[in-house]
């Protein structure tokens, strides 16, 4: 009996940590950083819901670490420095990559 209760102890300790250790690994996000970033592209995406000149649709948004990737298709120039213009008034948004493509 002796032998078992360390035993069992330490098995129990091994998967304690084996568990908190697979939240976060090398070059990716912690999870509150992933809940910003979530947060951050539901409010652009909600943005461009609402914005008439913004086809929502036609536009991806990404976002890591608080940088906004935009990328599909816009009908005009306007539209994609109105995208550009909207995702950078969310709060959070340290940078903005534009690589909407215009198609007439």
């Amino acid at each position: 009996m002796k032998i078992r209760t360390p035993l069992i102890a330490a098995f129990a300790a091994a998967a304690l940590l084996t568990a908190a250790g697979c939240a976060v690994t090398r070059g990716q996000e912690t999870v509150g950083a992933y809940v910003d970033d979530t947060a951050i592209t539901t409010a652009v995406k909600s943005r461009f819901i609402e914005n008439k000149q913004v086809d929502a649709a036609s536009i991806s948004v990404e976002t890591l670490n608080g940088t906004v990737m935009l990328s599909g298709f816009a009908k005009s120039a306007t539209e994609k420095a109105t995208a550009e213009t909207l995702a950078w008034k969310v709060s959070g948004v340290k940078q903005v990559k534009n690589e909407i493509a215009v198609r007439p």
